[in-house]
């Protein structure tokens, strides 16, 4: 292949990918990306816990997301005393995660961990691109019996998932990165509205 061959595929490849994720965002998908912000807003302004779990790449994405919440959505533009929003990625403690899988299970990873932490009205947020993996089934179904309010953010067919995540921002694509990049934007669209909307708290102490 030529210099120009080379690019030019590479273009069209890329461009390819680019109108993929582009299309995917819906205007239904974006009025529960909407909703999800609004819950966020909501756990930040009472301080209610919110838990974010995955596997593999969603693993890597649930622990950004929440370092995003904790520190970007409270700090960014303000002062660094401002605290960010109570969140937890139940996929960054690899003591706990080999502990209980090893001992009951890998697909009880993160819903013995909502049962030790979580509370009635707090949030759970599960990332998965086939929305079939067992360990997010589970937390979602331990999610329901202690009353927190669930999304799910999946790809391909939303799997079973679809029937357990109180709202599920499902995203009609066949390709396991796009579907993860969706993960991040979903959360980094979030985390920029709730810079622009902040709790009357945090507006209060940005005036004094």
């Amino acid at each position: 292949k030529t210099m120009n061959q080379f690019n030019s595929n590479f273009f069209d490849s890329t461009q390819e990918y680019l109108n993929k994720l582009h299309s995917i965002f819906t205007p239904e998908i974006i009025n529960q990306i909407e909703q999800l912000a609004e819950h966020f807003l909501s756990c930040w302004e009472s301080g209610r816990n919110i838990f974010i779990c995955g596997n593999g790449g969603s693993a890597a994405n649930a622990i950004h997301i929440a370092n995003d919440l904790h520190y970007g959505a409270g700090a960014c533009g303000s002062s660094p005393s401002i605290k960010g929003l109570k969140v937890e990625a139940l996929t960054s403690n690899s003591a706990v995660i080999t502990c209980l899988g090893n001992d009951i299970g890998y697909e009880n990873i993160y819903s013995h961990q909502l049962i030790n932490k979580a509370s009635k009205d707090d949030l759970l947020i599960v990332l998965s691109g086939s929305g079939n993996s067992q360990n997010i089934i589970n937390a979602l179904l331990s999610a329901n019996k202690l009353g927190l309010y669930s999304f799910a953010i999946l790809g391909f067919s939303g799997g079973k998932c679809l029937d357990y995540a109180d709202t599920a921002i499902h995203f009609l694509i066949d390709d396991m990165q796009i579907a993860e990049d969706t993960q991040l934007i979903v959360g980094h669209l979030c985390m920029q509205w709730l810079t622009r909307n902040k709790p009357n708290f945090i507006i209060e102490h940005e005036r004094n």
